[in-house]
């Protein structure tokens, strides 16, 4: 038994249980004793360019020799996280581009709610402190993403939400959503959303979807944050889930496809509205007090630049297009199997969802169903309790998807009969 403590585990039975992987490399993962998995996750969704990649730790490493990271509070800065901020400034679909650097998504989110009020309240609005969030929607970990989760088990056992100005809506419900504005837009600061429902289950928006939510937040005068942590960075055949839909956003949280998980790096990117109060327009006291010990890296900065390079160079996400319908035929090879009652697909993204019987009859059938996988070579996991996921490497081959699906075919049939 190891004395690490597992994220989002049963530790009762993990302990004892540990699946620990040595090495990786394209979308085959090799545990301690020598075992091959099929990756079918890009681990948590973030390995975009696969395992392996010598030139992103050779770059990694070239830069910690010469200075590995420095604060960039204040005018402190460097190199890496200039050049960095700038190329994902050019890639932003907001105009006149900033980026706040945080160590990953969560941090991200929790730097968007807090911009989103601090925004307001330098615009002389401090009673729009409301965020709006969506049923299913994960936003990740801290404080602010824990309350903004549309998950009830992300966030239950814990005495209620951290932060209450938080108000949740239907997945799909503009409707109500216009409602909400219309009755309380007054003291909402800002709406946010995935492009795409990623760990809430894979669900994609209906068609006009995101060109109505941007009328609604217009219309209302409320900010629009699209959560890009999962879509962007190529997973929907797109530098961002924002352009594959339409969504014209005010800020963008992202992290995972950035460096594809080599560091850990996330951050905000911030269009010209939010940055104006803080940048451009004289406005008193027009300072975002707001940081982390390791906001920009330089060495996780370089892992970004190096893995952009890679998706650049290899045209990724163009290979993801090409993927997206194959991934899609082959998980719907599984339509009608065991236990199965939906397949949903979207990008280069699939789950596999339960019956809802058999899973009010048994609430452990999606992490038996993971782990069976496991059993048959692919490496995946439940996702909401209700359903396996698929969000592949981009440099996965038509063979390797056809054996991750085959793999979980057969533990289906196996968890069926048991």
């Amino acid at each position: 038994m190891s004395s690490l403590w597992h994220p989002f585990a049963d530790m009762h039975s993990v302990a004892n249980a540990e699946l620990i992987i040595r090495s990786g490399k394209g979308v085959v993962i090799t545990d301690v004793h020598g075992r091959d998995y099929l990756d079918a996750t890009a681990s948590l969704w973030y390995c975009n360019v696969g395992y392996g990649r010598q030139e992103i730790a050779d770059r990694v490493a070239a830069q910690m020799t010469q200075l590995h990271a420095y604060s960039n509070f204040g005018a402190f800065a460097t190199e890496a996280t200039i050049q960095l901020a700038d190329r994902l400034a050019a890639l932003s679909p907001m105009e006149d581009t900033v980026v706040f650097f945080g160590a990953g998504g969560s941090d991200a989110v929790d730097t968007a709610a807090k911009l989103a009020r601090r925004y307001w309240d330098l615009l002389g609005k401090p009673g729009k402190r409301v965020i709006v969030s969506r049923e299913h929607g994960y936003h990740g970990m801290h404080g602010w993403g824990t309350s903004l989760a549309g998950i009830p088990g992300n966030k239950a056992g814990y005495g209620g939400a951290f932060i209450d100005e938080v108000i949740h809506v239907g997945v799909g419900d503009t409707e109500g959503l216009g409602a909400l504005f219309e009755q309380r837009g007054h003291e909402i600061a800002a709406f946010i959303g995935e492009p795409v429902i990623g760990a809430g289950g894979v669900i994609a928006p209906e068609p006009h979807y995101w060109a109505e939510v941007n009328r609604l937040c217009r219309e209302h005068d409320i900010l629009l944050i699209a959560d890009e942590v999962i879509c962007g960075f190529g997973r929907m055949g797109e530098w961002f889930g924002s352009i594959a839909y339409g969504i014209q956003p005010d800020m963008m949280t992202f992290a995972k496809g950035v460096s594809s998980g080599y560091l850990p790096i996330g951050g905000v990117l911030v269009g010209k509205r939010v940055r104006a109060p803080f940048w451009d327009d004289p406005v008193p006291g027009g300072v975002f007090k707001h940081g982390y010990t390791y906001s920009g890296h330089a060495a996780s900065a370089v892992a970004a630049l190096a893995n952009l390079d890679i998706v650049e160079r290899e045209d990724l996400i163009g290979r993801v297009r090409t993927m997206t319908p194959i991934l899609d035929r082959a998980l719907r090879r599984l339509e009608g199997a065991p236990l199965v009652s939906e397949i949903r697909t979207v990008g280069l993204t699939g789950a596999v969802a339960f019956r809802p019987d058999l899973l009010a009859a048994d609430p452990a059938l999606a992490d038996k169903v993971a782990a069976a996988c496991i059993r048959h070579g692919v490496a995946t996991r439940s996702i909401r309790g209700h359903a396996i996921q698929l969000s592949p490497a981009f440099v996965i081959t038509e063979a390797e998807l056809d054996a991750i699906v085959d793999g979980f075919g057969r533990a289906l049939v196996e968890v069926a009969g048991a």
